[in-house]
């Protein structure tokens, strides 16, 4: 059964609230055959990583940048995944209060290190997710769930 492994630092009530919906869109009554497994990016191994098919990366944006937790993560799982994970599809949310920028492009930076393949548009929200960026996150975990399906 292919696996997705969702990657996150979950700070604040706004990334819970993105990271619930992430969720929901990945286990959708929809989605079959597909193991969805949560992982804190303090907790997640590289071995959590060599077993999964697919990842979902959940950051906020602190001070322009991915959290520590999750550069920790990337720091973490780089080498022991580099040559292993070539061509493993990813998504990514990101919420800042001010910017957001320096977030995706560090993101974009080390899963193109990895050879990892963006399979959807980052969700990227300022300030406190509304409706329509919850939908986003629902439809971000939907999307690279379904494209694990066999």
């Amino acid at each position: 059964m292919p696996r997705l492994l969702i990657v996150h630092h979950t700070p604040s009530p706004g990334m819970q609230a993105m990271f619930e919906k992430v969720v929901a869109g990945a286990t959708t009554d929809e989605i079959e055959g597909v193991e969805v497994v949560r992982r804190p990016a303090l907790s997640a191994t590289a071995s959590d990583v060599l077993e999964a098919d697919g990842y979902l990366l959940g950051t906020p944006a602190n001070l322009g940048y991915i959290s520590g937790a999750l550069k920790h993560f990337f720091d973490t799982i780089y080498y022991p995944c580099l040559d292993s994970t070539i061509g493993r599809p990813y998504g990514c949310y990101v919420h800042g209060n001010e910017g957001v920028e320096g977030a995706l492009r560090a993101i974009r930076s080390i899963t193109t290190g990895l050879s990892w393949q963006q399979v959807a548009e980052p969700v990227a929200v300022l300030g406190q997710p509304d409706k329509d960026a919850l939908e986003a996150c629902w439809e971000l975990g939907a999307t690279v769930a379904a494209g694990l399906m066999l």
